[in-house]
C-alpha cells in the first residue's frame, strides 16, 4: 500500500518556504514604498533629477506670470462695463417715473451686452484663477520637499548647495509673484461676479418698468386734449426737460458706438471701395478715346467726386449692419441723411418740389425736439397734435400723386400708408390722452416717409454709378459689355427695391420697439427643434436648405456670363464653341446639394433612408429624368457638340443655345428655341455640321435648254461662285450634269460654303447673280 506520509511532509515544506517568500516580498515592497516617501533617502542620481525638474516647474510658472493673465485689460474692460450700466442704476435705483420707452429698451440692450460680455470675462477669470492655484499648489509642494531643503551633514547634498540655493530664491520669488496674480485674479472674479448680480437686479427692476411702463401707455396718461391744463414751460423748464430728455440718450448712444466701432469701420471701408470705385470710373471717363466713344456723361445724383454720394451709401446702409440700434442713434442718421441730400440735390430738384421737402425737414426737425417737450399741458399737445396732422396730410397727398421711379409703385404707397396710419393713430392717442404711444407712432410714421425718400435717392445713386461702370466697360471690353444694360439695369433696381425694402422694414420696427421682439420670435421659430417620425429638425434647417438650392440654382443659370459668353442667335457668330458652362453647372449643383443636406442638419443614415426612397421613386416613375440628368453628364465629358454647333436630330435643326443638365436648348432657323431633353440626343442620331469645322457642300439646282454651250455656261457659273465672299477658296465646285430630256439638262452644282449658317444667303446671292450673266449670255433657263 502507498505511504501518503512523505509526500504531506512535503507539500507542508513547499508551503511554509511559499509563504516566506511572500512575506519578504511584502517586507521589501513596504520598505521600499517608505523609502519612497522618504525623498531625503535617495541616492544622487535622484537628487540631480529632481533638482532638474523643480528648476523646470519654476521656469514654466515664471513664463506663465511673464505672460500675464490680461488682468489690466479685465480690469479696463470692467471698468468700462460699470459705466456703461451708471445710467441704467441711476434711473432705475432712484425710482426715476420719467424715463421714455425707448431708453428702456435701449438700456435692457445695454444690460444684455454687458452680461454677455461678463460672461465671458468671468469665464476667463476662472481659467485664470484655476491654473494660478495650480501653480500655486506647485511652488508650495516644492518648497516643503525635504529632497531639495540645504543640509551641511548630508555630503551628497553638499555637492548641489548652489543649486538648491538657486532653487530657494527663485521658488521665494515665483511664490510672490503667483500669489499676487492670484490675488489681482481673485479680486477681479469677486468684482465681476458682484457686476453680474447687479446686473442681473437691475434687469429684474427694467423689466418691471417696462411692464409698468407698457400698462401706463396703454391706458390714459394724462388728461384728455379739452381738459389738460394751460400752465406754459419756462426756458428753465424747457432746458430742463431737453437735457433730462437727451442726456440718457447721449450715454446710450455713446455706449452704442464704442460697442460697434468695429463696425462702422467695416462700413467705411465699404464706402470707401465705393467712393474709390465711382472716382476712377470718372477719370477714365475723360479720356480722350474713351469720351469719343460714350460722350460727355453728366449725371444729376452723381459726381466725380462723389463725397456726398458716399455719404448717403454710408447712412442709407448703416441699419442693415446695426439692426439693434437705439431710437436716437436713428433719428440722428436719419436727420443727417435727410440735411446731406438736401445739399446734395439742391441744384437737381425743382422749386415746388425743393420747397415741400425743405417742409419735410424742417417739421421732422420740430418734431424731434416738441417730442421731448411733450407734457399734459394744453400747448405743447396742441403743437405736436398739429405737426402730426401736417404729416397725416402730406401722406394722403402724396398717396394720391406722388410716385418715385426708383421703386415699384406699390412700394411707395406702402410707405405713405405706414405715415397715414401712424399719423393718424398719433393724433387720436394725442386728444385720448395717450402721450407715449403718439410720440412712438408718429415718430415711426414719419421717419417711415422720410427713409422711403431717403432710399430713393440712394438707388438712384447706385443705379447711376452702375451705368457709368456699363458705359465703361462697353468701351474696355470688360465684364459689363457681355451683359445686356437694359436687362442688368432692370434687375439691379429690382434688388435695390427689395433691399430698400429691408432696410425700411428695419428701421420701421426699431422706431416702434419691435426689433428685439421680432429677432426673439425669430430665433424660437427657426431655432426650435421638431420630429417629423425619427427624424429630427428645425426650420432654420429648412430655411436654409431652400436658401442654398436657389442661390445654387441661380448661379447655374448665369454660369455663361462668367465664361464672357453672350445669348446666342442664329445668325451671329459663335465665338465661344469650347465652353465649359455645363461642367460648371454640374459642380455647382452637387457642391449646392452637398451644402444644403449639411445645412437641413439631416444625419448620415437619415439621409441613406431618403436616398433609398428616392431610389423607390426612380424605379416608380423617375427614370426618365435620371435618364436624362445621366445623359446631361456623359454629353459634359463626351462633348459630341458645344454651344454654337449647328446640328440636327431628327426633324430638328438649330443652333446649340444652352446645354443644361437634363436638356438642351436649339434656336432653329425659323427663330424658335427647340427644348431637347439630353437623352434623346445621346441617344438619338445626331448630325453635327460645326464640330470640326464650318464647312458646308451646298447644293445648286436649275435647266438650261438642251441647245446651249456647256463650255460657256461652265464657264459663267464658275466665275460668278467664285465672285462670291461665302465660298471655300481652294476648294473648287463642282458643275454636274444631274439629267437629260429631249428639250433640257437639268444641272447640279456643288459648292463648299465657308459658314452652315449663310447657305440661304449664298444660294440666294448666287442663283441671282446666275440669273443675270445668263439673261447677258443669252442663255435661258427651262
Amino acid at each position: 500500500m502507498f505511504n501518503f506520509f512523505p509526500l504531506l511532509y512535503v507539500r507542508s515544506v513547499f508551503i511554509f518556504i511559499f509563504s516566506m517568500l511572500i512575506f519578504t516580498g511584502s517586507v521589501r515592497s513596504q520598505d521600499s514604498l517608505k523609502r519612497a516617501k522618504d525623498s531625503i533617502q535617495v541616492i544622487p542620481d535622484t537628487l540631480l533629477f529632481r533638482i532638474q525638474t523643480a528648476q523646470a516647474a519654476i521656469t514654466e510658472v515664471n513664463a506663465a506670470n511673464k505672460k500675464g493673465y490680461g488682468v489690466l485689460e479685465v480690469q479696463e474692460r470692467l471698468n468700462m462695463l460699470a459705466s456703461s450700466i451708471a445710467s441704467v442704476r441711476r434711473d432705475l435705483n432712484t425710482g426715476k417715473q420719467s424715463t421714455e420707452n425707448r431708453s428702456l429698451m435701449s438700456y435692457k440692450l445695454i444690460l444684455k451686452d454687458v452680461q454677455t460680455e461678463l460672461s465671458s470675462l468671468s469665464g476667463r477669470l476662472m481659467k485664470s484663477n484655476s491654473e494660478l492655484q495650480r501653480m500655486s499648489q506647485q511652488v508650495v509642494d516644492l518648497s516643503a520637499d525635504s529632497l531639495l531643503l540645504i543640509d551641511d551633514q548630508d555630503a551628497q547634498k553638499a555637492l548641489y548647495k548652489p543649486q538648491l540655493s538657486q532653487i530657494k530664491l527663485r521658488l521665494q520669488d515665483v511664490g510672490e509673484v503667483t500669489g499676487k496674480n492670484l490675488s489681482k485674479v481673485g479680486e477681479l472674479l469677486a468684482k465681476a461676479s458682484s457686476m453680474g448680480i447687479e446686473v442681473n437686479d437691475l434687469q429684474v427692476a427694467l423689466d418691471e418698468q417696462l411692464e409698468k411702463s407698457g400698462r401706463i401707455a396703454a391706458n390714459r396718461e394724462v388728461p384728455y386734449i379739452w381738459a389738460a391744463p394751460w400752465n406754459l414751460f419756462s426756458l428753465s423748464q424747457i432746458s430742463a426737460r431737453l437735457s433730462d430728455a437727451f442726456f440718457g440718450q447721449g450715454e446710450i448712444l455713446q455706449y452704442f458706438l464704442n460697442s460697434t466701432w468695429d463696425i462702422c469701420l467695416l462700413v467705411l471701408i465699404l464706402v470707401a471701395i465705393f467712393f474709390v470705385w465711382v472716382h476712377r470710373n470718372f477719370i477714365t471717363s475723360r479720356r480722350l478715346s474713351v469720351k469719343r466713344k460714350i460722350g460727355e456723361i453728366k449725371f444729376d445724383y452723381l459726381r466725380a467726386y462723389p463725397v456726398m454720394a458716399s455719404t448717403i451709401v454710408l447712412l442709407c446702409i448703416l441699419p442693415v449692419f446695426q439692426p439693434d440700434a437705439p431710437s436716437i442713434y436713428i433719428e440722428l442718421v436719419q436727420l443727417v441723411l435727410m440735411v446731406v441730400i438736401t445739399i446734395h440735390l439742391r441744384k437737381v430738384l425743382s422749386k415746388k418740389a425743393l420747397n415741400t421737402w425743405f417742409l419735410i425737414l424742417g417739421a421732422f426737425i420740430f418734431l424731434i425736439f416738441s417730442s421731448s417737450l411733450i407734457s399734459e399741458a394744453f400747448l405743447p399737445r396742441i403743437i405736436l397734435l398739429s405737426i402730426h396732422l401736417l404729416f397725416l396730410l402730406l401722406g394722403i397727398k402724396m398717396y394720391r400723386s406722388v410716385k418715385i421711379p426708383q421703386f415699384p409703385k406699390r412700394f411707395f404707397k406702402i410707405a405713405t400708408a405706414v405715415l397715414v396710419f401712424m399719423t393718424g393713430l398719433a393724433v387720436i392717442l394725442n386728444i385720448f390722452g395717450r402721450i407715449s404711444l403718439a410720440k412712438a407712432f408718429g415718430l415711426a410714421g414719419v421717419i417711415s416717409l422720410t427713409q422711403i425718400i431717403s432710399l430713393a435717392v440712394f438707388a438712384q445713386v447706385m443705379i447711376d454709378a452702375l451705368e457709368l461702370q456699363i458705359k465703361i466697360s462697353a468701351c474696355n471690353k470688360g465684364f459689363f459689355s457681355r451683359l445686356n444694360p437694359d436687362t442688368l439695369k432692370s434687375k439691379f433696381k429690382k434688388v435695390l427695391a427689395i433691399f430698400s425694402f429691408i432696410i425700411w422694414l428695419m428701421v420701421l420696427f426699431n422706431n416702434l420697439g419691435m426689433t428685439s421682439g421680432i429677432t426673439s420670435l425669430m430665433n424660437t421659430l427657426l431655432s426650435k427643434e421638431r420630429t417629423f417620425g425619427s427624424i429630427h429638425f428645425s426650420l432654420g434647417n429648412v430655411v436654409f436648405f431652400v436658401v442654398i438650392i436657389y442661390i445654387s440654382n441661380k448661379l447655374q443659370k448665369h454660369v455663361p456670363i462668367l465664361f464672357g459668353e453672350q445669348r446666342i442667335s442664329f445668325d451671329g457668330a459663335s465665338d465661344h464653341k469650347g465652353s465649359k458652362v455645363a461642367l460648371f453647372r454640374l459642380i455647382i449643383i452637387v457642391i449646392g446639394l452637398l451644402l444644403a443636406f449639411t445645412a437641413s442638419g439631416l444625419p448620415m443614415d437619415k439621409l441613406t433612408v431618403v436616398l433609398g426612397a428616392l431610389g423607390v421613386g426612380i424605379g416608380l416613375g423617375m427614370q426618365n429624368i435620371v435618364n436624362n440628368f445621366v445623359s446631361g453628364i456623359i454629353l459634359i465629358f463626351e462633348k459630341p457638340f458645344r454651344i454654337g454647333d449647328y446640328v440636327e436630330l431628327a426633324d430638328k435643326k438649330g443652333k446649340v443655345q444652352d446645354i443644361g443638365i437634363r436638356s438642351s436648348k436649339l434656336l432653329t432657323p425659323q427663330g424658335s428655341e427647340v427644348i431637347i431633353p439630353n437623352g434623346d440626343l445621346l441617344s438619338g442620331r445626331l448630325v453635327n455640321w460645326t464640330l470640326s469645322n464650318d464647312y458646308l457642300k451646298s447644293e445648286l439646282l436649275f435647266k438650261v435648254g438642251s441647245s446651249v454651250d456647256m463650255q460657256q455656261l461652265q464657264e459663267i457659273i464658275a466665275e460668278v461662285i467664285k465672285g462670291s465672299a461665302h465660298t471655300v477658296t481652294n476648294l473648287p465646285p463642282e458643275i454636274l450634269v444631274n439629267n437629260l430630256a429631249a428639250d433640257s439638262i437639268e444641272l447640279k452644282i456643288l459648292v463648299w460654303i465657308n459658314n452652315v449658317y449663310v447657305e440661304a444667303a449664298f444660294k440666294s446671292d448666287t442663283l441671282l447673280r446666275l440669273m443675270t450673266a445668263f439673261q447677258q449670255a443669252g442663255i435661258k433657263l427651262v
